[in-house]
């Protein structure tokens, strides 16, 4: 009878795992555009960034990925941006010139549409209307970055909120703009909440940790080693003080996911200084949360505020799973066989860390 329990809990929790892995790989939802619009005078140059996860829909390559993305895939694409982008300048709409698209390249995973809009006279007060949801999905979302000689804005744009008006320069006086700082602040807390909670390796990597973390307190102290660890180095990038590239980070935090796995493998008991395994990684774990917060830049004015709340975001993220985590770890440990399903459950993470190491070796 516990045999078949053991078996029937191991095939459950490995089911779980599984159906968690494939989620995060097939998700569609919860994508970040990252746009950065520059006014000078009577033009607007709008660049916008789109991870692959983003985009593998509308470019229309075989499950698979059996052939690159053709020009015309990239020209649809830029259509698509071109028609769900409207920006108008004191109520008058700014003509849209053909789109420019820079596809992934080694050093930059993500592409990159360029449009720039022609305005009647210079921009005043400028209108931005964000629909890229309709294309891409009703959970994605567009952090984008206004700038102007002497000023900017930060602005979030999702289904619920799809226009903006901004002033910018010479405008009516009293003309409120729409990007506050509390809305500022807004955006990256979000933002810090959907990186932790949509990337999979960070995920597991905390799972890892908690399968074999001992007592309370030892938890705590896991948990807090990793906090440190990861806020340091993500400060010390977004502020371009260490600054190592994808290509090293990226497998290096599917190596400590690997690490942790074969420690809850072949380690007997709780590893009592696994806090120092934890403060190790998450140093590497920091440049990658960073990754997002790069590709947008953070406005001048608000560098601190805005790196604090996108960090807090994570850090909401992160308790958020362990609050999920923790009570079916600790059920689990009333039963004689958690032993075998913590190793059992080990084995399957290290093989799902193996999968992403191996691909980011050989994919970049």
């Amino acid at each position: 009878m516990r045999g078949w329990r053991f078996l029937a809990s191991a095939a459950l929790a490995l089911a779980l795992l599984l159906q968690w892995s494939g989620w995060a790989e097939a998700h569609t939802g919860g994508t970040t555009g990252f746009a950065r619009v520059t006014v000078e005078g009577q033009t607007v140059r709008y660049s916008l960034t789109l991870g692959l996860d983003a985009v593998g829909t509308v470019l229309a390559v075989p499950d698979g990925g059996q052939r690159a993305p053709l020009a015309a895939d990239y020209d649809a694409l830029a259509g698509i941006v071109s028609r769900h982008i409207t920006i108008s300048a004191d109520g008058h709409p700014c003509a849209a010139l053909p789109a420019s698209v820079q596809p992934p390249a080694p050093d930059r995973s993500s592409i990159v549409i360029v449009i720039h809009y022609a305005c009647a006279a210079p921009v005043g007060v400028l209108v931005l209307r964000d629909e890229l949801f309709v294309a891409l999905g009703r959970d994605h979302h567009t952090l984008a970055n206004v700038e102007w000689s002497g000023g900017g804005e930060q602005i979030l744009f999702d289904p619920d909120r799809r226009e903006a008006r901004v002033v910018v320069g010479a405008s009516p006086p009293g003309t409120p703009a729409t990007g506050s700082a509390g809305g500022n602040a807004l955006a990256f807390f979000e933002l810090g909440i959907e990186h932790i909670l949509v990337g999979f390796d960070h995920v597991l990597f905390v799972f890892a940790l908690m399968l074999r973390g001992g007592r309370i307190r030892s938890l705590l102290l896991i948990i807090t080693a990793f906090t440190v660890a990861h806020s340091i180095t993500l400060g010390l990038a977004v502020l371009d003080v260490v600054r190592p590239p994808a290509w090293i980070v990226e497998p290096l935090i599917a190596a400590s996911i690997a690490y942790v796995a074969l420690e809850n493998i072949f380690m007997a008991r709780a590893v009592s200084r696994r806090w120092l395994v934890s403060l190790l990684f998450g140093l590497v774990h920091g440049f990658g949360f960073a990754g997002a917060l790069l590709e947008i830049g953070l406005p001048g004015d608000r560098l601190f505020s805005s790196l604090l709340f996108f960090n807090l975001g994570v850090e909401t993220g992160q308790a958020m799973i362990i609050a999920l985590l923790f009570p079916a770890l600790r059920w689990l440990s009333r039963f004689a066989w958690e032993p075998r399903a913590v190793t059992s459950l080990s084995v399957v993470v290290l093989v799902v860390a193996l999968g992403l190491l191996a691909e980011r070796v050989l994919l970049g």
